[in-house]
């Protein structure tokens, strides 16, 4: 890990990401470890004097072992795949949905219903499955849509046929 300026870079095997240190936060690295240090005692240094390590310790993780979001797509005839820097989706519009895919993220379809996101870093990585799984979020009637994998959505009873009087 190397820090310039306002500018944290944490390299590792499996990659490398930037951070920019807010001002009221000092970062030093020696020894193999790195010291995050507040300059005031002001409560919005305090703030981020806990998000730059927390973020930083993440940063960390994510260059040793990847950080992986995992979407499923449930619906007749509703598919994905990658076409470049773009994901495309087809899940129930008139037309395809297409994402660009940002830097740092990896992409992939193990099949025309899955989605796995690979990256470093995790915030970039966690907002790229949330603007996915934002375009057809699941319903809870039929439980079609984009969802994480695993996730659980309570379904709802639908209107019920009465007969009027």
């Amino acid at each position: 890990m190397t820090v310039s300026g306002s500018e944290a870079v944490v390299k590792g095997p499996k990659g490398e990401v930037k951070f920019a240190i807010p001002s009221g936060v000092t970062v030093t690295v020696g020894d193999g470890s790195a010291t995050v240090e507040r300059k005031t005692n002001s409560k919005h240094d305090r703030s981020c004097h806990g998000m730059v390590r927390s973020i930083l310790a993440g940063n960390i993780e994510g260059v040793q072992k990847p950080y992986s979001v995992t979407l499923e797509i449930v619906g007749v005839g509703y598919q994905s795949n990658v076409r470049g820097k773009r994901l495309a989706l087809k899940v129930g519009f008139a037309n395809e949905i297409m994402l660009d895919i940002p830097d740092g993220v990896t992409v992939t379809t193990p099949s025309a219903t899955q989605i796995l996101m690979i990256g470093c870093d995790k915030q970039a990585v966690h907002q790229m499955a949330a603007r996915t799984r934002k375009v057809r979020p699941p319903e809870p009637y039929n439980g079609k849509g984009i969802r994480y994998l695993n996730e659980r959505i309570v379904k709802k009873a639908g209107k019920s046929f009465a007969s009027g009087g």
